[in-house]
């Protein structure tokens, strides 16, 4: 799972037919401090609760099609949860 922030909005004038009802968001992925990093990417929305400017969790690859109520769809991100809060912790380990 990586944070990322929602920074738009896609629509689609044609999509497979078991993704109707799920919102395509644009989103950045950070990092745990929450720069950027790398490219914005388009995610499925698993939470069905995702909007603008909200933190997120994401994943990739087959976990995000798995994420879907129907787990055999072609997305390669999927929003799973939405962030209320971070705290990192200040040690010397480097995590």
């Amino acid at each position: 799972m990586q944070l990322a922030r929602v920074i738009g909005t896609v629509v689609a004038s044609q999509k497979c037919r078991d993704l109707d009802g799920i919102k395509f968001l644009i989103v950045q992925p950070l990092t745990k401090t929450q720069e950027p990093v790398g490219a914005a990417v388009v995610a499925a929305d698993a939470t069905f609760q995702a909007g603008p400017d909200e933190l997120v969790f994401i994943v990739g690859s087959r976990e995000a099609a798995q994420a879907m109520p129907e787990p055999f769809v072609p997305v390669d991100h999927a929003i799973v949860g939405i962030v209320d809060d971070v705290a990192l912790a200040n040690n010397n380990t480097g995590f």
